[in-house]
């Protein structure tokens, strides 16, 4: 019933924040000056109510151009395969001679893989950019099948495989187990098309190194607890009708939860931004929260087992995931380039977590490894903002080419 609730309330709130978007249009088509704090302060609060509710569709990635030496750079998406469960993307320069291909994989946590926009925008300096762009469960025929994690490991190497040759792959937090138990599955098989370099970046490779709160809430109850409290239905009335799932409002929630001041501190930011005017301050804010408000679902089977071998027993660094009840042996990796990144104040993989792939990865010499640590940068700082352009990506790019 708990999704039947969160729905209805959903549908009757809606139409309310439709409402204060198109007021708040109007206010600042009728503001008589610019400098009428009266206006802006009206129209901040209703950008405020329209901004409070959750969306449960994708925004666009809006990667149109990016900056180059020269000038503005257009870019092409593309879609290269359509998926029940996830949309292959590239983006790519357009009429560029080909460039090297990354395959980025997007965590399935809660939010889109639009979330990756400024990584991508990064990576296209010098890459071809392909991307999982997972759909939201909750508008996928019952029928359509399950999706948990083994089905998550498949669609890795399928996409590996489809891009083709040297393929550098890039995974971003949740994501990091199923790759690396991707490439060692691959590599095991000799596989000729092993991908070339792996960078698996601040995700939960060995949740028992120095547990942060989000571990901590992992392991609090039993795997019964949360199938029994946590899984919703979606409702008759959307394509996913009868799904089991948990839901992305309690995911999101969850996480708004850890830093509850940090996000009051931010409205009210925007609020005085807007009335004083400062609007590129405002909008920054808005469109964070436009992109952070927007919400996928996860497939209970998915995220149930996520919990059960990621979070609780650790498996892949103890030695016990299996792939259709097959072993998965990191060790058995022997020419792909691995490099690890972590972020100094990550509170949801501390540090720790992701170099432990370094020792899985026993089978590959030592100058085939490197590791990361960024100082002074929290969970998102590893993949988005002005370190992760200055500091982070020059080591992702030199870690790339020693692979070629």
């Amino acid at each position: 019933m708990i999704y039947e609730a969160y729905q209805s309330f959903s549908d009757v709130s809606s139409p309310v924040r439709t409402f204060a978007t198109n007021f708040g249009d109007h206010l600042k088509l009728w503001d008589p000056s610019s400098n009428s704090t009266s206006f802006h302060r009206l129209s901040a609060y209703y950008e405020l109510i329209a901004l409070s509710g959750y969306t449960h569709t994708r925004p666009d990635y809006g990667i149109n151009y990016i900056k180059g030496k020269d000038g503005d750079i257009p870019i092409t998406e593309t879609l290269v395969h359509e998926g029940t469960f996830c949309d292959l993307l590239k983006f790519s320069k357009t009429d560029s001679p080909p460039l090297p291909k990354i395959l980025l994989i997007a965590p399935m946590s809660g939010h889109f893989a639009t979330l990756l926009r400024g990584t991508i925008r990064t990576l296209l300096q010098d890459y071809e950019v392909h991307v999982t762009d997972w759909r939201n469960i909750r508008d996928i025929p019952l029928d359509a099948g399950v999706f948990g994690l083994d089905e998550f490991v498949e669609h890795i190497m399928t996409y590996i495989r489809m891009i083709g040759p040297a393929t550098h792959v890039v995974a971003v937090c949740q994501p990091t187990v199923p790759a690396l138990a991707a490439v060692a599955l691959m590599a095991e098989d000799k596989d000729p098309m092993q991908p070339a370099s792996l960078t698996l970046m601040a995700g939960p490779v060995d949740t028992r190194v120095s547990p942060t709160k989000v571990n901590d809430l992992a392991n609090e109850h039993p795997i019964e607890w949360f199938r029994d409290n946590l899984i919703g239905v979606i409702p008759q009335r959307l394509g996913g009708a009868g799904r089991k799932v948990y839901p992305g409002f309690l995911q999101l929630t969850a996480f708004m939860s850890m830093n509850t001041q940090r996000h009051a501190k931010s409205f009210a930011d925007l609020f005085k931004y807007r009335v004083e005017g400062e609007f590129d301050k405002a909008d920054a804010i808005k469109h964070f929260y436009e992109e952070y408000f927007a919400i996928m679902d996860l497939s209970a089977d998915f995220y149930l087992e996520t919990i059960d071998v990621v979070f609780q027993k650790a498996s892949l660094a103890a030695g016990t995931m299996t792939y259709k009840n097959r072993l998965v042996d990191p060790s058995a990796i022997k020419k792909t380039f691995l490099l690890t990144v972590e972020g100094e104040k990550d509170d949801i993989c501390a540090v720790g977590q992701t170099l432990a792939a370094q020792d899985l990865c026993s089978g590959l010499r030592p100058y085939m490894k490197t590791h990361h640590m960024q100082p002074g940068v929290g969970h998102y700082g590893v993949f988005n903002g002005r370190k992760w352009d200055n500091q982070i990506y020059p080591i992702v790019r030199n870690h790339i080419q020693a692979s070629l």
